[in-house]
């Protein structure tokens, strides 16, 4: 490579120049003086020429400027302003190689008016570039912290916070209601992203984010920040209410105490931050019963009826206990259930009551008219837990002798009076079955009942291919499912229209057996809340 030597342009200033730059934008220097080279090319190409490869070079010792043409020496030409062929290059030196580059020095440039705006425009750009991604590469790793900073401005609603080192954007839904900051305000939030975009990279900012509680709560609370305590889950509306729900892992200390400090100063504290929003704190367990218990204080609960499947939670109230139970608004509700991931229906004791009365009533009916019994047979039936026909034909005998005042005779009786029933129920949904059309292959599906075949094709789904092309909600939905009264959950609703597509053809064994896989489930630490459920809750107040 010949390295001819350059016509030196000495710039001394130029160091301390880009010391100064580096210092003032937190910049490393090299990129400064990197800038400053593209300009000084650029100014370069303008004067000698667009087409050719003019390089500049800054001597990091000495600030010595050198600006030189390159000439890449190639086998085949393709561009003669930047490329030259073997055979001419050895004329000037015989040791050149294909790939090599031959530097013609050029004369020092005489920066003219436009050419000293253009090169300040290219150093500004690149300055400008360089800050951003020293900024990103600053904050990616700071997400999930908390950081304080001054507002620097407000866009319809959007505040600018100025972080020093960095500018991050808290947007108008993520702060409290009724919060207004004036320019110069320091302001506290929490960092949930930090992204590239084309106007540099963006640092989010929220006061209303669940985790941002949480982190308050580790800065207040010595023992979360020491893993002694540990937040199981946050449930918020800003800027009224907020639940969270802890434990401890030392027996010896009292999570919620903990969190309330004393004479609730470290509640206080958080509450304070968030303009008043009032917290409660409610120890974790995991028992769902006990924990959603715990999540509905104020209220009192005095019974808990669990549908794990539909993962549903029936919770009955004294009557005078229904709107502390339910909230303003429904918000003591709703967060219990945000917080515990259950859904809760409210019922008070009346309710429950009248509920339970109407469902024995419709039972006993039921075994009235298809048994031939009088009411007080079908209600011995009912008080004995029997809920169907099917109970009644094909449970072992003994259960039915076990009934207080059944002999063999009664047992045998109603056994054969409820499969004779089945018999003809049976016949006459096959003849329904046939009436309606129903393909031969939906009937035979794994799991098709006579009852589910009826009830599917009265909706008009009357063969395979029209089974496996709905959705499981399409069957399970609470309003329109077209199999809701069979008590199916999401699950059993996928795996049958699964297996059905599997017979239709649409999908192989294999992809029946990988949707169906478990998917992996994150590990939860069994520990109890310490203390007796519901009056271990702790409210901070305004």
């Amino acid at each position: 490579m010949e390295t001819a030597g350059a016509t030196p342009m000495p710039r001394t200033e130029l160091l301390s120049v880009a010391e100064t730059v580096a210092r003032e934008k937190g910049i490393e220097r090299d990129e400064v003086l990197e800038a400053m080279e593209m300009a000084i090319q650029k100014a370069g190409r303008s004067k000698y020429g667009q087409e050719n490869d003019i390089r500049a070079e800054i001597d990091r010792s000495s600030g010595e400027i050198r600006l030189a043409r390159y000439l890449e020496v190639a086998a085949e030409v393709e561009n003669e302003a930047t490329q030259l062929t073997l055979e001419d290059a050895q004329r000037r030196n015989p040791a050149l190689q294909v790939g090599e580059f031959i530097v013609d020095p050029l004369p020092p440039i005489d920066f003219g008016r436009i050419a000293a705006q253009t090169a300040k425009q290219v150093i500004v750009q690149r300055v400008r570039e360089a800050e951003r991604e020293r900024q990103y590469e600053e904050f990616k790793d700071r997400v999930a912290e908390i950081v304080n900073g001054l507002v620097k401005r407000e866009d319809f609603g959007n505040i600018t916070v100025d972080l020093g080192r960095g500018e991050a954007v808290i947007r108008r839904e993520e702060l409290l209601p009724r919060e207004k900051y004036r320019r110069g305000d320091r302001v506290r939030g929490y960092i949930y992203d930090v992204r590239r975009e084309q106007r540099g990279p963006q640092i989010f900012m929220s006061r209303t984010h669940p985790q941002f509680m949480a982190k308050l709560f580790g800065q207040e609370v010595p023992e979360i920040y020491d893993g002694i305590i540990e937040i199981k889950g946050v449930a918020r509306d800003p800027g009224s209410r907020a639940k969270i729900a802890v434990i401890s892992h030392d027996g010896s200390i009292d999570p919620v105490g903990a969190c309330v400090g004393m004479r609730g100063s470290r509640v206080q504290a958080v509450v304070a931050e968030l303009q008043g929003e009032k917290i409660d704190i409610i120890p974790w367990s995991q028992d769902p019963a006990t924990f959603v218990v715990n999540a509905l204080a104020p209220a009192e609960v005095a019974k808990v009826v669990l549908d794990e499947e539909t993962r549903k939670i029936e919770v009955v109230v004294p009557d005078e206990q229904l709107s502390l139970a339910i909230g303003r608004r429904g918000q003591n509700v709703r967060l219990a259930s945000s917080l515990s991931g259950w859904e809760i229906d409210i019922l008070t004791e009346e309710q429950e009551s009248e509920r339970r009365q109407a469902e024995v009533q419709m039972r006993s009916q039921t075994f009235v008219d298809a048994l031939d019994v009088d009411d007080v047979i079908a209600q011995f039936l009912v008080s004995e837990g029997f809920t169907s026909i099917e109970e009644v034909a094909f449970v072992p005998e003994e259960e039915l002798l076990s009934i207080e005042g059944f002999d063999n005779e009664v047992a045998q009786e109603l056994r054969i009076r409820a499969r004779n029933f089945l018999a003809k129920e049976n016949e006459r949904l096959e003849e329904r079955v046939g009436e309606l059309g129903i393909e031969e292959k939906l009937k035979t599906l794994p799991g098709m009942t006579m009852q589910m075949a009826v009830a599917l094709g009265e909706a008009k789904i009357k063969t395979l291919e029209d089974f496996a092309d709905l959705a499981a909600d399409e069957l399970t939905g609470p309003e329109d499912g077209l199999l809701r009264t069979f008590k199916l959950t999401e699950s059993d609703a996928n795996e049958f229209i699964l297996r059905a597509r599997v017979i239709a053809g649409w999908i192989s064994e294999e992809d029946f057996a990988a949707a169906l896989a478990p998917q992996e489930e994150i590990e939860v630490d069994d520990g109890e809340a310490a203390g007796p459920g519901i009056e271990l809750n702790a409210t901070a107040d305004e």
